[in-house]
Parts: C-alpha cells; sequence; structure tokens
C-alpha cells in the first residue's frame, strides 16, 4: 500500500489527495480532486475576518472545500455563515468538512449571487483569480489534479472579483465589508475595482511571506 502511494505521488498527485486531509487553521479539512487543497496564505484571509465576525451574518462565496466559512463558524462567534459554490461536488467536501469540524453552516449552489436574496455584514472569498495563459505554467500538482473552474479568473484573473464587487453592493448591509483573497500582483487591480463601485477605506494586507495577499473595504 505504502509502495502503491509512493508511486501515485510520483505521477505529481497531490500529498493531501493521497492522504485525504489537509489542516487549516488548526482544523482538520478532507480534500479531493473536486476543491482545491486549503492554503497557508488563505489563513491570512481568515484570520483578518475572524476579529470582527461576533454577531455578523458572513457570506464565503466560492467556498470550494468549505475551509474560509468552517474556520469562521468555528472559531468565530458569527450569527450566521452561508456558503456558496456553484460545484456540486466542491459543495458535498465542504459540507463533509462541516460535520467534520461540527460547523453550523448553510450552503447554497449558486452562480455566484444568483440564488441568493439575503444581504450580509460580511462577504469573504477566495475565487479563481489565475489568468488563462498562465495556468499551463503552473506546477503539475495543481495545474493537472485540481479543479480548473477553481482557478480560472479569465483573461486577466480578474473576472470574478469584477462580479462580486458590484453584485457584492447589493448584498452588504451598510458598514458591511467585503474581503477578498487575491494573487499578488493583484493588489492594484482589485482595490481600484472596489473603490469605482464606492467601497470605503480600501486596502490591501500582506500574508506572513511579505505578498500582497488580501484587499478589502466597507459599504
Amino acid at each position: 500500500a505504502y509502495t502503491d502511494l509512493i508511486k501515485k505521488r510520483a505521477r505529481h498527485i497531490p500529498l493531501q489527495h493521497l492522504t485525504g486531509v489537509q489542516e487549516f487553521m488548526g482544523l482538520s479539512f478532507y480534500v479531493n480532486e473536486h476543491v482545491l487543497v486549503p492554503r497557508q496564505d488563505t489563513e491570512s484571509l481568515v484570520e483578518m475576518v475572524l476579529p470582527i465576525t461576533e454577531n455578523k451574518k458572513i457570506l464565503d462565496m466560492c467556498t470550494g472545500s468549505g475551509c474560509i466559512a468552517i474556520s469562521l463558524a468555528v472559531l468565530g462567534k458569527a450569527k450566521e455563515c452561508t456558503a456558496v459554490d456553484l460545484s456540486d461536488a466542491a459543495l458535498e467536501v465542504a459540507k463533509k468538512n462541516a460535520r467534520i469540524n461540527r460547523a453550523d453552516v448553510k450552503y447554497v449552489q449558486s452562480d455566484l449571487f444568483e440564488k441568493i436574496d439575503d444581504t450580509y455584514d460580511i462577504i469573504v472569498s477566495n475565487p479563481p483569480y489565475i489568468p488563462q495563459d498562465v495556468i499551463e505554467g503552473l506546477m503539475e500538482e495543481v495545474r493537472e489534479h485540481e479543479p480548473r473552474m477553481a482557478l480560472d479568473g479569465g483573461k486577466d484573473g480578474l473576472d470574478f472579483y469584477r462580479s462580486i464587487i458590484v453584485e457584492g453592493v447589493k448584498h452588504l448591509n451598510v458598514g458591511g465589508w467585503l474581503f477578498f483573497e487575491i494573487g499578488c500582483e493583484q493588489a492594484k487591480d482589485v482595490m481600484d475595482l472596489m473603490r469605482m463601485s464606492g467601497y470605503c477605506e480600501v486596502n490591501c494586507q500582506k500574508d506572513y511571506a511579505g505578498n500582497d495577499r488580501v484587499v478589502y473595504g466597507h459599504r
């Protein structure tokens, strides 16, 4: 069995797919080929949101494995957490992770805000943000074994930011916050998009490696 796993790893199948688990924010998450493997970069996003979650309604857009929504539900004191994804397969993984971590999260299968009618105090998202022409140059573990729909951010990598920023205004309560994980070279573009849509106090936070990682602002 061990030799078989070594052969699979030699074919660049991610270690987390072989073990079925990845730690994130001190919690254990099940992962497979239908979701992105949770990464430490995204912990920077969760750590920024956690201090303001108490008694707040939170929406996690493009939830994938559910690691953001579940971490906020378990570690924060949110009033309500809702998580959205277009992929049914990803939502099945997220629901399993909610059971594993005993998290109270509502899941919605939706193309972004298509089936979302409510408003929230916080919208948080780690959307697909890799430019299309960059995907083929990614390491094989990512390019061949993680879902393309969770990577592809359109020609310039900003398609999802544009949509979530514009639609998000309609689903944020007055004073509500929008938080994004971004690619390390996308801060200015995403900040400009938020300012053009009327968001206030737009700012950027670096991750522990010193790269731009979280862009945020409020309505």
